[in-house]
């Protein structure tokens, strides 16, 4: 059995109170037996503004944003998978969505760069991530002492043929900053889908709540089993969800159901 948790925040413009509340919600987890945290999408910063972010932007290897992750990682011995943060890429006025993660030592573990880019509108409501981000090319997943995880994030999760290119994990994670509005709709069926048909765990990890610049964001954070039933989650406002993953309960329902061995396409 391993404890994994997903932060579920309410990020503001500020660098400095957004890592402030990472590290005590990040502690709180390491404190209920996590060795494997998540936090959301746009943990450290999430602006008054959609091009608030680019300043901000690091390089790989360097920043604030980054040096505190591996202090957190590293102080409480986790995993530790960073929600996303912006990094510098090649385009003018445009950054990189990136997952990083760091190992229980500090050190980086993986990368993930955010492949699907939200576009919504609908009314009053608009959002569309092409403006300000430049979009990841490949899927990634990171070898644990749990065993295989798959890197996703939010808007990746409606489009199954990514989770398929990960191969066999026993868990996928997916932080993210749903909206409220898409968020009520379609989050939590869209979260068990990926479970069952990927027969693994899912670890969803969002910002939840009314932020700074006027959006609301859905949370639900939530950890789902191979079966897909939804183990644990919290509604919304800041918060830890933790819960186990558990190796023979997986390996039982890929051996009674085993729809991954039957794939022909």
């Amino acid at each position: 059995m391993h404890i994994v948790a997903a932060i579920q925040m309410i990020s503001t413009p500020s660098i400095t109170e957004n890592l402030a509340t990472a590290r005590r919600l990040v502690a709180q987890a390491a404190g209920e037996g996590a060795m494997l945290v998540v936090l959301p999408e746009y943990w450290a910063i999430m602006g008054q503004h959609e091009t608030d972010k680019l300043a901000h932007a690091e390089q790989p290897g360097s920043g604030p944003i980054q040096d505190g992750m591996a202090q957190m990682a590293r102080e409480h011995g986790v995993w530790l998978i960073g929600g996303t943060l912006p990094l510098v890429s090649p385009e003018a006025g445009k950054v990189l969505n990136t997952t990083l993660v760091y190992d229980p030592q500090g050190e980086p573990a993986g990368r993930y760069d955010k492949i699907h880019l939200f576009g919504f509108t609908r009314g009053s409501e608009s959002y569309n991530e092409s403006r300000t981000i430049v979009a990841g090319t490949q899927v990634r997943s990171i070898d644990t002492p749990l065993g295989r995880v798959g890197l996703s994030i939010c808007y990746d999760l409606r489009f199954p043929e990514l989770y398929r290119a990960l191969g066999e994990c026993a868990l996928i994670v997916v932080p993210a900053a749903f909206t409220h509005t898409t968020g009520r709709a379609h989050w939590e069926v869209l979260l068990r889908a990926r479970a069952i048909e990927n027969q693994c765990y899912v670890l969803a990890s969002a910002q939840g709540g009314v932020h700074p610049n006027g959006r609301r964001t859905w949370g639900h954070s939530m950890l789902i089993d191979p079966w897909g039933e939804v183990k644990a989650v919290l509604d919304e406002g800041e918060g830890v969800v933790t819960g186990q993953i558990d190796p023979v309960f997986l390996a039982g329902v890929r051996e009674s159901l085993p729809a991954l061995a039957h794939r022909t396409m």
